[in-house]
């Protein structure tokens, strides 16, 4: 009797919590300061993407010891950028060559404590229904998390510079598809201090 063959695994969307950056405007390391609720900014935004995304991997920089335990008690996979002070696109790279397996990539960033995971579900629900990028639009303006299908892997490996993505989003307007949603916190941030409050 020859044995039945198992079938490979799907592969699943990763996301990518990028938490690399420097906090200039800010004054301060920001990602650990906390929420009005208690919650450290980067720890809320990495419980959003948790609760739809079962693989998470936060980028940080180098000897960032502080959110590299934060991230690993929530069993966060951590991955140290060497080059964070080149940019974020070094930092979104960094991610994609440490999940190049996956079957796309939801990049988020850990300053925006605010998304609904609901948002977040809708996002991964549409890459793996075959999107070749997505993201969410709040009152005509594009925000956070975006999506990317599996076939972005090598520009995405390659970026460097501040940018991040936005060279690539922009030169393939027409692949990005653009989904309304209610959620407020697709585009708001902590930039400033008082940012915390609001």
């Amino acid at each position: 009797m020859e044995p039945v063959p198992v079938p490979e695994p799907v592969p699943e969307v990763t996301a990518i919590l990028l938490a690399a950056g420097f906090s200039r405007r800010f004054g301060s390391a920001k990602l650990l300061k906390k929420l009005p609720d208690g919650i450290p900014v980067c720890i809320a935004a990495a419980r959003a993407l948790k609760k739809q995304v079962p693989n998470v991997v936060a980028v940080i920089r180098k000897d960032d010891d502080l959110l590299k335990a934060a991230f690993e008690e929530m069993s966060l996979q951590v991955v140290e950028n060497p080059r964070a002070d080149q940019g974020m696109g070094t930092s979104l790279a960094a991610g994609i060559n440490a999940t190049a397996d996956s079957a796309g990539w939801l990049i988020a960033l850990a300053d925006m404590p605010w998304i609904d995971p609901a948002t977040i579900g809708m996002l991964a629900e549409r890459l793996q229904q075959g999107a070749s990028m997505v993201a969410p639009v709040y009152q005509g303006h594009r925000g956070h998390p975006v999506g990317f299908a599996q076939h972005w892997g090598q520009q995405l490996r390659t970026l460097s510079g501040d940018r991040g993505a936005k060279g690539l989003i922009e030169q393939y307007a027409n692949e990005l598809i653009l989904l309304d949603t209610q959620d407020p916190g697709v585009i708001k941030d902590v930039d400033f201090p008082e940012d915390l409050e609001s």
